[in-house]
């Protein structure tokens, strides 16, 4: 591309004699003069140029400071619009006023950078210089979409130039900022807390362009690059989802990325490939690419296999519009024409802003041991600003005096809130949340109780819920004969009043949207379920893509149901599912691993979002994980769902008995940071997805959930364990023979899940029932302490026994062993 993007301009680019001639031409045909074809702008009003004058007015379209990558784009309407926002003579025009706010806003991005460094020479901050124009940039995209009726902008970004967005395009308090530099001051929150530029923020105002309202978040994210992008596209749908906004008129997201990351990172080509999937689009993102030319320490040619770090890009047809970044006005024009390709098309579109790096990866980093020539070239490099204020200054559009005066008063604004940041006491990590929940907590952000109201139904609800269960609620439905045996004993199973575990999510889930919360199961081959038991969506036998979901047809008033197959993907679908969780409590969001053991390629989502997510930013989140785990002969891929991982990762005590009040079962929970689960039965595993939401506050839920008990006749729970006044049982005890005459029991096992049937089967088989008490552990943690010294007190002279079916170094005894002997004070061994 032969666009001038790193201040260097090719000399006569198509006109010299050689290039010319491989046309056809020479010389003699440059004052030729040509008619022009209908799908070039560059002729304005004349239909009919000279040679030398066509060629001239393409490269002042095409070989400036924009290079416009569009041709791939198999859609001459797509083409054609963008041809004509580069190709039509002076369209790149700016009013005077136009001038003096993107002179104010490089004088706001530069200054605040320099008094950054004058104050903290010492501090990490990840600066912009060099990229300056980043600011007006975003602050272009925002007001052109506001302008075409967007309220709503989720932003997600790393951490290079973070604090100026924060504090320019977001408007975020300077003190606060300021405040986060001073180690000396205590958080007043929970939780560990993040580093200054992690954090995120959510604030709406006015936007002084358009005079209307606009929210704007920006979402805490670690130092993982791009693993935001998906979590910021699935709050952005949930948002859309919330207020009807179907088309992604009033909600949309803007990514930022770095070079280096954009194209080295494998989730951004996950996230792409959501951007047009009917359950998970945003009807278009605009991607800013602050290019700086490098990665850390790494040059572009060792970093990527493709010309442009945008090309990842073209995959989705994507327009991508390179710009000088040190040609402010070209920024600013490019900006526009994406906000309003978004606007205009509902697709994705990149912006490369080519840019530098002023100072090392951070300020206290030496970039000449490895890139000597670059920075000896870009210490002679004259700060954007200076040049953008002299051009304006040459051309009468500001005096010197007026440029000095805006300098000032933006630096006295910063020495102002700098004064005031010294007066505070303490740090609010809560000011730093991106997605808050108002009316669900009580002002101060507690819970409004600490209780959990019972989580059965009526027998007459469970009746109409199973009904609908075993039905086709469409007329002329031809559904599927294997479908029709399924929903047949669907139906005798309502009328014995029992539930297989198919029966029992369904229960919980008709439940819930009944009373009014929207339910979104996402993942792969959810719809049917990866073992065919829970056929979701019904597909009409004769009619190509006609689909029945039952679940929306049981009452009118109901919440709406989403179930949706996802792309082949971990990583990105469940950062998705994390990020629509963030947006409201009101919603259960589960995501399903086909296996278990396919989570780990999600692995970033969990440990740097999930686990720590309420400890470093001081956000709830009430997703829940379904992984089908169970050592069944399936091979070492299709039989673990790493429970050990999970567990080591929970942050409850093993040496530390709580105090056993009343309400310790909810207390545990409310401390914890996630709760882990595996269920025996599904009359529990339907109290387990009902209480995620009839908690006064949200924790992830990890399900280990189960593949041969889907079908085990024995895995059966009554309407009895489902009725009100029944609870999530945290341990079901022995209640068998054993339980008659406890005191001559010689052996008490715990174990979890569906180990819980062989052992049942091998005691019967033993003649053992009167001698060996079997409890099940059903919620793993927070550990169910209680529970577990009432059950080992009733059997007093048994010995304990831990069972599982995974290898002792995997599996759930280095978790259960330490916190069975806290309970039982180490009076005896733990087997």
């Amino acid at each position: 591309m032969d666009a001038d993007l790193d201040s260097y301009v090719p000399t006569d680019i198509i006109t010299s004699s050689d290039k010319l001639g491989f046309y056809g031409l020479n010389e003699s045909d440059l004052d030729k003069v040509f008619r022009l074809p209908t799908t070039t702008f560059i002729g304005a009003s004349e239909t009919a140029l000279p040679l030398k004058e066509i060629i001239s007015r393409l490269e002042m379209s095409y070989c400036q400071h924009i290079g416009v990558e569009f041709m791939f784009i198999n859609d001459l309407d797509q083409c054609q619009w963008i041809r004509q926002k580069f190709e039509t003579p002076g369209v790149m025009q700016f009013t005077l006023e136009e001038k003096r706010t993107l002179l104010a806003r490089m004088i706001r991005s530069t200054r605040f950078e320099e008094f950054l460094q004058k104050k903290w020479s010492a501090e990490k901050r990840f600066g912009l210089e060099g990229c300056e124009s980043l600011i007006p940039a975003l602050k272009t995209i925002i007001d052109k979409s506001s302008e075409n009726g967007v309220e709503n902008i989720i932003m997600g970004m790393p951490h290079r130039g973070r604090l100026n967005v924060l504090a320019n395009v977001i408007r975020k308090e300077l003190e606060q900022i300021f405040c986060q530099f001073d180690s000396k001051l205590e958080a007043a929150d929970e939780g560990s807390g993040d580093v200054k530029y992690h954090l995120g923020m959510y604030h709406r105002r006015i936007n002084r362009v358009t005079d209307r309202n606009i929210t704007l978040s920006l979402m805490a994210n670690p130092s993982h690059l791009e693993a935001v992008d998906p979590v910021v596209q699935g709050k952005t749908k949930a948002e859309q989802f919330y207020c009807g906004d179907n088309d992604g008129n009033r909600v949309m997201s803007i990514l930022i990325h770095g070079d280096a990351a954009f194209a080295g990172q494998g989730i951004v080509y996950e996230t792409f490939h959501l951007s047009d999937l009917p359950s998970y689009t945003t009807h278009g993102t605009v991607h800013v690419v602050a290019n700086n030319q490098i990665g850390f320490t790494t040059d572009p040619r060792m970093a990527r296999s493709s010309p442009y770090p945008t090309d990842v890009a073209r995959v989705v047809n994507a327009p991508i519009f390179h710009v000088n970044a040190d040609d402010p006005e070209a920024v600013i024009y490019v900006c526009k024409v994406a906000a309003e390709w978004r606007a205009t098309f509902h697709k994705d579109v990149v912006v490369d802003l080519v840019s530098y790096r002023r100072m090392g990866h951070n300020e206290m980093d030496e970039p000449m041991f490895t890139q000597p020539l670059m920075y000896k070239q870009i210490k002679k490099q004259k700060p954007v600003l200076h040049k953008y204020a002299e051009k304006l200054i040459a051309e009468g559009a500001v005096s010197r005096q007026e440029y000095e005066e805006e300098i000032a008063k933006y630096d006295k604004i910063c020495e102002e809130a700098y004064a005031r940041s010294k007066d505070e006491k303490i740090l609010h990590i809560k000011h730093w949340l991106d997605s808050p929940w108002p009316g669900f907590f009580t002002l101060d952000g507690q819970p409004k109780t600490l209780s959990c109201p019972s989580t059965g139904l009526t027998e007459e609800n469970l009746n109409h819920i199973g009904q609908m269960a075993s039905s086709v609620p469409v007329e002329d439905f031809t559904i599927h004969g294997g479908l029709s045996r399924i929903l047949k004993s669907r139906g005798q199973m309502v009328q014995n009043r029992t539930v297989d575990w198919a029966l029992g999510e369904y229960m919980a889930f008709g439940s819930l949207l009944q009373e009014g919360i929207h339910i979104r199961l996402s993942g792969q081959d959810v719809e049917r379920g990866t073992f065919s038991h829970r056929h979701h969506v019904l597909h009409d036998q004769n009619v190509d893509k006609r689909i029945c979901i039952p679940m929306n047809h049981l009452s009118p008033d109901q919440a709406p149901y989403t179930v949706c197959n996802s792309s082949l993907s971990e990583y990105g679908v469940l950062g998705f599912e994390l990020g629509f969780a963030m947006a409201s409590p009101n919603a259960l969001i589960l995501w399903e691993a086909q296996f278990g053991d396919f989570h780990n390629t999600a692995q970033c989502i969990i440990d740097q979002f999930i686990c720590p997510g309420q400890a470093k930013w001081v956000r709830q989140n009430g997703i829940v994980l379904l992984l089908p785990h169970g050592m069944e002969g399936m091979g070492p891929e299709h039989s673990s769902a790493r429970p050990e991982r999970f567990l080591q990762m929970c942050n409850d005590d093993p040496d530390v008995m709580p105090s056993l009040t009343d309400d310790i079962a909810v207390r545990q929970l409310y401390d914890c940071n996630w709760i882990v689960v595996n269920c025996s039965c599904p009359g529990n595993y339907f109290h387990v997805l009902r209480r995620q939401i009839l908690l006064p506050f949200r924790k992830p839920l990890i399900v280990f959930t189960p593949k041969s008990l889907l079908r085990h006749p024995e895995a059966r729970s009554s309407f009895d364990e489902m009725l009100p006044g029944t609870h999530f049982q945290r341990l079901i005890p022995e209640r068998g023979s054993a339980s008659e005459r406890p005191e001559e029991v010689k052996r008490l096992i715990f174990c979890t899940g569906k180990v819980y049937y062989e052992l049942t089967k091998e005691r019967k088989n033993r003649g053992m029932e009167g001698d060996v008490a079997i409890a099940r552990i059903e919620q793993l943690s927070p550990f169910p302490f209680d529970q577990v010294k009432a059950e080992s007190e009733r059997f007093a002279n048994a010995d304990l026994v831990w069972c599982q079916e995974e290898h002792k170094n995997q599996g759930y005894y280095d978790y259960v062993k330490p916190r069975i002997r806290t309970t039982i004070q180490r009076a005896k061994p733990v087997w």
